[in-house]
């Protein structure tokens, strides 16, 4: 059975980003209201099971904001543990990719310029809908940033992540 939003209502309270229990779990010894809703996970998500089905409370949460659960529900900040609903967002795996933080093995220190040394100039180059987009050599390192961040605006539009 998929949580839907009315049961979604009748067992979660929504408070400021937090979920919790309307009702206290039988293990539980906290009173009702007390209990927050889900278990860390590995990633920065809390998870939780309804009916034997794992959800985490960011989607339970989206759910009962907007009735649905989508493909993807996107933190826009890129904090996991940011659960506020004006910082939710529906999305799909490709955009939800897009919103990604540089990653920590980056040698150039910017999203989507890498060095090359075989030719030993700056390569611009950005994922898009599961395709690299190659966007030109350079041998200035900034000309080769503003390339890249000015197309991660043209292909990402609002999920477009400049964090470094």
């Amino acid at each position: 059975m998929t949580l839907t939003q009315e049961e979604a209502h009748r067992l979660f309270e929504y408070k400021d980003g937090v979920l919790y229990w309307r009702e206290r779990p039988k293990a539980s010894r906290k009173p009702k209201g007390d209990m927050e809703a889900g278990t860390a996970s590995g990633h920065g998500y809390k998870k939780l099971v309804y009916q034997q089905q794992k959800y985490y409370t960011h989607q339970v949460i989206f759910l009962m904001q907007h009735g649905q659960i989508p493909e993807v529900v996107d933190h826009i900040d890129g904090n996991t543990a940011n659960n506020k609903i004006e910082n939710l967002r529906a999305s799909t795996k490709s955009l939800n990719a897009c919103n990604s933080k540089l990653a920590s093995n980056s040698t150039s220190g910017h999203k989507g310029v890498v060095w090359s040394g075989a030719c030993n100039k700056w390569i611009a180059k950005l994922q898009f809908q599961k395709r690299q987009i190659h966007l030109g050599v350079f041998e200035d390192f900034d000309l080769a940033c503003l390339v890249a961040d000015e197309a991660r605006v043209l292909y990402h539009g609002e999920h477009a992540n400049f964090e470094r």
